[in-house]
């Protein structure tokens, strides 16, 4: 476990430890000597659960010596605008609005698309989602494989 990778050992610890705070460990990356975990739950998360979830993850970090040389843990929730990082996401916002870059698979273009998520529909090659923009006819489907980012729409 040694090193500044991510392994799925150490995530999985990580995992565990913010289940133990009433939390859930929704993505976690290694980036630029920045450690980012990101936390949801119910109620919402507290300055408390982060506090606590980051006491615990450094002693960890420390123990399976990540990091030998500096970096940073941030432990957040995922905001408003929170990124959707794969199936359980994108089941779990079924009908909220979202903002979707994806690579069209007939152009082979970059595209953006703001518009609601209607459905997932999982498959052995990731699942496609189904997206329908204000004032199309048709609904827009779009491979998982083929987004590249997915966020909320913040919605007043």
């Amino acid at each position: 476990m040694a090193g500044t990778r991510l392994t799925p050992e150490l995530q999985a610890e990580l995992a565990a430890i913010a289940e133990s705070k009433g939390c859930e460990l929704v993505h976690a990356e290694f980036q630029s000597g920045v450690l980012r975990l990101f936390l949801d739950r119910s109620e919402g998360v507290r300055l408390e659960d982060c506090e606590a979830v980051s006491k615990d993850a450094s002693a960890l970090l420390d123990v399976a010596d990540f990091g030998r040389g500096r970096y940073t843990l941030e432990v957040s929730s995922p905001g408003l605008d929170r990124q959707l990082y794969g199936p359980r996401d994108y089941e779990r916002f079924t009908g909220r609005r979202v903002r979707v870059r994806f690579i069209d698979p007939q152009t082979g273009r970059r595209a953006t698309v703001v518009a609601r998520l209607d459905a997932y529909r999982p498959s052995p090659d990731g699942g496609e989602i189904e997206l329908s923009e204000p004032g199309a006819v048709t609904m827009r489907r779009v491979r998982l494989a083929d987004v590249q980012l997915a966020r909320l729409e913040i919605e007043l």
